[in-house]
């Protein structure tokens, strides 16, 4: 097969990736009509369907699939060529998009990311912060964050570091709730966690773990659920690493009660042969150990 321009295979990553024309469009800043009519005219000249069209989007067929390995490859060259050009050789370019569970993505990532584009000012960070697992074969993300291993697909996959969570609430629920000497004693507060049928990944379903049946507030994101601690609607489960961002929260029953958990760091097989996101990753995965390191220190 042949392509050609770079200008195509943009636009074919775009659609590949945003699994729509709209989305494509908003990624490259072009009308979806003429994001539409430049796959149709790429498909043309390349004798074969990349798209499998359908009311939920754009699905890669297998010529697709095969078309999109060669995309990436490309897009690294032609980011290693830009490095070239600015006379940057050995700073990080280009768009970079990173998928992760949302209590990463709020309380880590942002100054972790932060730091390495104070050294690589022309490298842009995107964020996807959605609770569930990533899929790297679609090319949702160029790498993610995981809180466990995977154990199929043809992924790369690195352990990051451990961390910690513990019981949690804030000063003032503290104050007006009865007491809290045991974990029998949590029957007689309201219990903030994950909605249990929204539970994305068996590391994170702590009820079992404190031996709560319900919850009297849930939702599937870290984020909301801290900051219904913070709030002081009851106590929760929490990661250790967010408990500086609220000065009025503290652990509950630290003794009696703690979790170990890991985060990954995963991508996709064939990208461990392309340098810039090599590099990439081993600043991610130092700077979270880092961080994660400085925030549990100060919890």
């Amino acid at each position: 097969m042949e392509v050609s321009d770079w200008d195509d295979l943009r636009i074919f990553l775009a659609v590949a990736r945003g699994e729509s024309l709209s989305a494509a469009g908003r990624i490259l800043r072009l009308d979806p009509a003429t994001v539409g009519r430049r796959i149709a005219r790429l498909e043309e000249g390349l004798g074969a369907m990349l798209f499998a069209k359908s009311p939920q989007g754009y699905a890669l067929t297998e010529a697709g699939q095969g078309l999109l390995t060669h995309a990436i490859r490309a897009e690294q060259a032609v980011s290693g060529a830009m490095e070239e050009a600015r006379g940057t050789p050995g700073k990080l370019v280009g768009a970079i998009r990173i998928g992760a569970p949302d209590g990463c993505a709020n309380y880590l990532l942002p100054q972790v990311t932060a730091a390495i584009c104070a050294e690589h000012p022309d490298l842009e960070v995107q964020i996807v912060a959605l609770p569930r697992v990533f899929n790297l074969s679609k090319r949702e993300a160029d790498l993610a964050v995981g809180v466990s291993r995977p154990e199929a697909g043809r992924l790369s996959v690195q352990r990051i570091a451990d961390y910690h969570l513990h019981l949690a609430a804030s000063r003032d629920y503290l104050d007006n709730a009865p007491p809290i000497r045991t974990l029998a004693d949590l029957k007689g507060h309201r219990i903030i966690g994950y909605i249990p049928d929204m539970i994305f990944d068996k590391e994170i379903d702590y009820l079992a773990e404190i031996g709560a049946e319900t919850v009297s507030f849930g939702s599937n994101s870290v984020a909301v659920q801290f900051n219904w601690v913070r709030q002081g609607a009851g106590i929760g489960v929490v990661h250790d690493f967010a408990i500086p961002s609220a000065a009025n929260v503290v652990r509950v029953l630290p003794e009696a009660f703690g979790l170990t958990r890991s985060f990954w760091l995963i991508r996709h097989a064939d990208d461990r042969r392309v340098e810039r996101l090599n590099r990439f990753a081993d600043l991610l995965a130092s700077g979270l150990r880092r961080e994660v390191a400085r925030l549990e220190a100060i919890a």
